[in-house]
């Protein structure tokens, strides 16, 4: 692995690990797992020998990829039969580090690689070995090619359709694990259905570590091998890896092998082989998470519809009768303060609404020494009467109809996690929403700036009654005791002390009924005004509860696509050792 391109590959790897944390819960699990499993596999990859390069050959039952192995390696390693299964478990050549070297077998840091792969069966080769015929085997390829092969580990791997389990089980998992994959084919089985469908139509990412040879070319005629490679190039571009470098050979006749070697000990020479695997595993798992995902875009929450949520939640939650409830408070608080002072008393006997609801402002709780007054919104509770169903049915509406408007549009999963996400905290409304309103400043306890002046005019008004009448007994007194007191004075005719008595009768008895309209007309006023605060506390209730998870989970669907995009990076190939047609 090339340093200039690990920490483009570990950023990458991050990208896709957030884009898997982001898809959980939502996305199938599966498709997940496997992300989070390559990053795994990634990890240990990139701690282990960067100074290797793993090849597999893998291959149908009768596709000659033993044949192919012991002719690369210039040594009957692999065992050839025409019987399944013929190889049972896989078998390491490792190349290029002489016995002289290492005679343990971990050709300098191979021997954690294979542990990790899983590989038993090693066996270190020397520096020139020999094929039959006098043609050097892959390494002196290599040489004469300008490439230095040094590092090479070449897997020889069971049978892709062996009818033993545990051996396809291996390939399996292989196949998930080694720098590059050469598919072996043979001309009868070229289009072997086990191969394409559960390999190669998995590889679309894989082209810039991915090799084809369809061995065995000795027994097509020469007139006929184009035709042939043309229909199984027809087959790779079908799977996406129509890049991918096809090559014909023969293990038997020894045809095409130096091509063949000449190729793998190019790409080992280049170290890239193994970040370019990395790579593409991470563009194929994103492209899997992708697909899982789905296309589209929320619409998201529209204008003006969190206070269309906010005016239903105030309905649901009884801020009508709160409205009512402070219209009357006012009106009655109106009445105490500027009705006549002799009848006032009786309104004492009359309980404020707000009262009722236990929305008259509370005291404040018990404050620690240099703290602020505290209040415990937690404990507001009012008293409004218990919500009916036809009122939870509303509010279950209103919510069920900004979600479905705000998830239309989205990929299936998201559009289904994003209405969840909506109606998550629905049974918590209406205790957020009845704490909302008793939290509300409703100005319960302020009046208005006339009830002063009609209070004094009031009194002044008593006062002169009281003088009046005051003056009217004492000349009755006097009177019943037979005293002489000068009479009176008049104005127009009228004893004074009688205008007195009647003129502060009839201006208190005016003064309350001035009063009550005016009283009435600012009820409403600050009825409105509570319903404007109410349907604010309410309509943050509903952001709060409704929108914020709602738009939480689609910016979650935003962040989950830039994480792709990073994990994608640039081309999968890009810095790796593409195969070369």
């Amino acid at each position: 692995m090339s340093r200039s391109t690990a920490p483009s590959l570990h950023d990458r790897l991050a990208a896709l690990g957030e884009a898997a944390e982001l898809g959980r819960d939502r996305l199938p699990d599966p498709v997940v797992d496997d992300a989070h499993a390559a990053m795994d596999a990634a990890s240990v990859r990139t701690s282990l020998s960067a100074d290797h390069t793993v090849v597999g050959f893998f291959g149908a039952t009768g596709s000659g990829k033993s044949s192919l192995f012991n002719a690369l390696t210039g040594r009957e390693l692999a065992r050839v039969a025409a019987t399944r299964p013929t190889t049972s478990e896989a078998l390491a050549a490792v190349w290029g580090v002489g016995r002289g070297q290492d005679q343990t077998g971990e050709g300098g840091g191979a021997a954690a690689l294979l542990d990790w792969l899983g590989v038993k069966q090693r066996h270190l080769l020397d520096d020139a070995p020999h094929l039959d015929q006098g043609r050097q085997g892959l390494f002196g390829i290599g040489r004469r090619e300008g490439a230095d092969a040094t590092g090479l580990i070449l897997l020889d791997l069971p049978d892709v359709d062996s009818v033993v389990r545990e051996n396809r089980t291996v390939t399996e998992r292989l196949a998930g694990h080694v720098d590059v994959l050469v598919f072996v084919v043979d001309p009868e089985k070229y289009a072997d259905a086990v191969l394409h469908r559960d390999f190669l139509a998995t590889m679309g990412s894989h082209a810039a570590v991915t090799l084809v040879v369809l061995n065995q070319v000795d027994r097509i005629q020469v007139r006929d091998r184009d035709e042939v490679i043309a229909s199984l190039r027809r087959m790779l571009t079908g799977h996406g890896l129509g890049d991918v470098r096809v090559m014909a050979a023969s293990a038997r006749t020894g045809e095409g092998l130096d091509e063949v070697g000449a190729q793998i000990a190019r790409i080992v020479a280049e170290r890239g082989a193994a970040s370019a695997r990395l790579s593409a595993d991470v563009a194929a798992h994103a492209d899997a998470l992708d697909a899982a995902s789905g296309k589209g875009e929320p619409a998201g929450v529209g204008s003006g519809r969190a206070e269309r949520l906010g005016r239903d939640l105030a309905v649901a939650g009884g801020v009508p009768a709160v409205v009512r409830a402070v219209e009357g408070s006012y009106r009655l608080r109106a009445t105490r303060a500027t009705g006549w002072p002799l009848l006032r008393w009786t309104h004492r006997f009359r309980t404020d609404p707000l009262r009722r609801l236990h929305l008259l402002p509370s005291r404040p709780l018990p404050q620690r020494d240099g703290d602020a007054p505290e209040h415990d919104p937690s404990l507001h509770r009012t008293s409004l009467p218990e919500r009916s169903g036809t009122q939870k049915a509303a509010v279950a509406a209103a919510v069920r109809s900004l979600v479905i408007d705000a998830s239309a549009g989205a990929p299936e999963p998201w559009e289904a996690s994003t209405r969840r996400a909506g109606r998550s905290r629905q049974e918590r409304l209406p205790d957020a929403v009845d704490q909302a309103i008793a939290g509300t400043d409703l100005q319960a306890g302020k009046g208005s700036w006339w009830w002063p002046v009609f209070n004094v005019l009031q009194w002044l008004a008593l006062l002169t009654a009281v003088v009046g009448a005051g003056w009217l007994g004492v000349y009755a007194l006097a009177a019943y005791l037979q005293f002489h007191l000068p009479e009176a004075p008049q104005v127009e005719g009228f004893p004074l002390p009688t205008l007195l008595l009647v003129a502060g009768i009839a201006l208190g008895i005016l003064l309350a009924l001035m009063a009550i309209p005016l009283a009435r007309l600012a009820a409403r006023g600050r009825g409105r005004r509570a319903r404007r605060r109410l349907e604010e506390a309410t309509t943050e209730v509903g952001r709060r509860e409704v929108i914020r998870p709602v738009e939480e989970e689609i910016a979650r669907l935003a962040d989950f696509r830039a994480a792709l995009a990073r994990a994608r990076g640039a081309d999968a190939g890009r810095g790796g050792p593409r195969a070369r047609r």
